[in-house]
């Protein structure tokens, strides 16, 4: 790791009152150079709050889109555009809207892995962290769409007793986190506690002693007794549990959850972000006014 050029990052980023924000699931580097890292809900928390003039958005695109939605008059900053999610991708506002006819008077859930447009089509956003708590908020009477991860609506599900329209997307990355996967991991770990993220498939889910957010891991970790942890989602989180528990052993489930748009972010382009204030990522008014009372309403349900 080049001293200059985190030399050079901070330099610009206090000469353009600039924040870094950086999911848990970056590269350790870009995470140590972070001013907050955290998961989606924390991100979004941390924008809206935040004074500075640049938000520089070290995760995927969604991330960046939900700082403009909530920051305005803020230049939101993504170090490489090209980071996308794939889950995201995998549905749109006219395929929503289409949906939503077939149920009229339904209320849309939709998980903050949604791009800007698709917020705008839906009544209130969720993330893993706080989705029970959103549709357990909503009115008994009324029916819900929840999207775009049918297997983080599976568990919601479960966890409420509410019944849910699911839309058909899942993460690339989590799916390939496999039932014996886990299994062997607690073979050679048998005390090790199995933590797994609602993004799972339900085998895995089944297989787990805490079901989690990331950010619901990092404080679960915290305050667990137990020295040994599997932890089942993308492995970027590694770096920060290690970091905050050095005491303790963490082994990811399966080496294979990476996740490669994550993985696009590096110190240099962030550097070459600040230098070039480049690529901003703007959501037009329109979608911005419509797209903000769902991301505001999640974050109503917070806490």
């Amino acid at each position: 790791m080049s001293e200059s050029i985190l030399k050079k990052i901070r330099e610009l980023k206090k000469r353009r009152k600039a924040v870094i924000l950086a999911h848990n699931y970056q590269l350790p580097e870009v995470q140590d150079i972070a001013d907050y890292v955290g998961d989606s809900l924390e991100l979004a928390r941390i924008a809206s709050r935040t004074d500075a003039a640049v938000i520089v958005l070290c995760g995927v695109r969604f991330m960046a889109e939900t700082a403009s939605i909530l920051c305005p008059d803020r230049k939101v900053l993504m170090p490489d555009i090209n980071a996308g999610c794939p889950m995201a991708d995998m549905i749109d506002e006219k395929r929503l809207r289409a949906f939503r006819k077939k149920h009229p008077g339904s209320v849309v859930v939709a998980y903050v892995n949604t791009s800007a447009s698709v917020k705008a089509e839906s009544d209130i956003c969720c993330t893993s962290a706080n989705a029970v708590r959103v549709v357990r908020s909503l009115d008994k009477g009324k029916e819900i769409i929840f999207i775009p991860d049918k297997y983080l609506g599976g568990y919601v599900m479960k966890k409420t007793g509410r019944k849910m329209i699911l839309w058909h997307g899942y993460c690339p990355v989590h799916l390939k986190i496999l039932p014996e996967d886990v299994m062997k991991q607690k073979k050679k770990h048998p005390r090790a506690e199995i933590l797994v993220h609602p993004e799972c498939s339900p085998p895995v889910i089944d297989l787990a002693d805490k079901v989690l957010s990331t950010g619901g891991m990092l404080k679960y970790a915290k305050k667990s007794k137990a020295r040994e942890f599997i932890i089942g989602t993308e492995t970027g989180i590694i770096h920060k549990l290690e970091k905050e528990n050095p005491a303790k052993e963490f082994y990811p489930a399966s080496s294979l959850a990476v996740c490669r748009n994550m993985k696009l972010i590096s110190l240099e382009n962030i550097l070459w972000c600040l230098e070039e204030m480049k690529e901003e990522v703007k959501v037009d008014i329109k979608t911005r006014l419509r797209a903000v009372r769902a991301v505001q309403r999640m974050l109503g349900k917070e806490g």
